[in-house]
């Protein structure tokens, strides 16, 4: 597995994600920019959809078994914040989780980049990396 181009990949569907968001449906370009990120996941996961696929159900079968494993490109945010560790994911992104280690019921699994990882977000206080891509 070609991690950097894991990572930057992730870091392109991202931020097309984010484009898409910013703009209004009455947009003239809303409907090529959907396109354009759709062609993006398609390729996404096409390339790494195995791989991820098999975190998440390693994440999932150790913290979250009662959750069912989605796509990968369902992890990934709308939205991330550039820091200086690398990006963090704003509150309300991820997928609702039920993990039995925390009574939070706002407990969601994240796919963030740089490095490439899957992140357990419990409510607003605690952010705990669960997965690491590795060579």
């Amino acid at each position: 597995m070609d991690i950097t181009s894991l990572d930057r990949d992730l870091t392109v569907l991202i931020n097309a994600k984010m484009a898409l968001a910013a703009l209004d449906y009455a947009d003239a370009h809303y409907d090529e920019k959907e396109e354009e990120l759709h062609d993006l996941e398609d390729d996404f996961m096409e390339k790494y959809g195995s791989y991820l696929d098999d975190a998440l159900h390693h994440v999932h079968d150790e913290m979250c078994p009662d959750s069912d494993v989605l796509l990968p490109i369902a992890y990934i945010p709308n939205k991330i914040v550039k820091t200086a560790e690398g990006f963090d994911v704003p509150a309300g992104q991820g997928v609702f989780v039920d993990v039995d280690d925390y009574s939070n019921p706002d407990t969601k699994l994240v796919l963030l980049p740089n490095p490439t990882r899957i992140v357990l977000l419990v409510g607003k206080e605690k952010k705990e990396t669960l997965w690491t891509a590795v060579k």
